[in-house]
């Protein structure tokens, strides 16, 4: 079954613009090709404006789990410290999708 990597960032209100931004145009398109991931979505929480999430999808929950172990992973990190450094927290999770039903 497919599985993804789920970002959740939690971002200053004064640095929201930038940070879109960033995701947006860098970060998101730079991800989805180092990770070698299915497809990369993104968005804000509906219930908390300061909240965004990002999701990386791939084909089995092995392959999700070593990207997150990986020199990729590292690199991508170095690079969303510099720019954020501790201005902007995150957590990472894996989840592997155990129910599908297409319409």
């Amino acid at each position: 079954m497919a599985a993804y990597l789920i970002v959740r960032a939690v971002v200053p209100e004064g640095e929201r613009e930038k940070f879109d931004q960033w995701y947006r145009d860098v970060h998101l398109p730079e991800a989805l090709s180092v990770f070698d991931a299915a497809s990369a979505w993104r968005g804000w929480s509906d219930e908390d404006p300061a909240v965004h999430f990002a999701f990386y999808e791939f084909p089995t929950l092995d392959e999700a789990k070593a990207v997150g172990d990986s020199d990729a992973m590292k690199a991508m990190r170095a690079d969303f410290d510099r720019n954020w450094q501790d201005r902007v927290a995150r957590t990472r999770e894996f989840v592997e999708v155990a129910q599908s039903i297409p319409r």
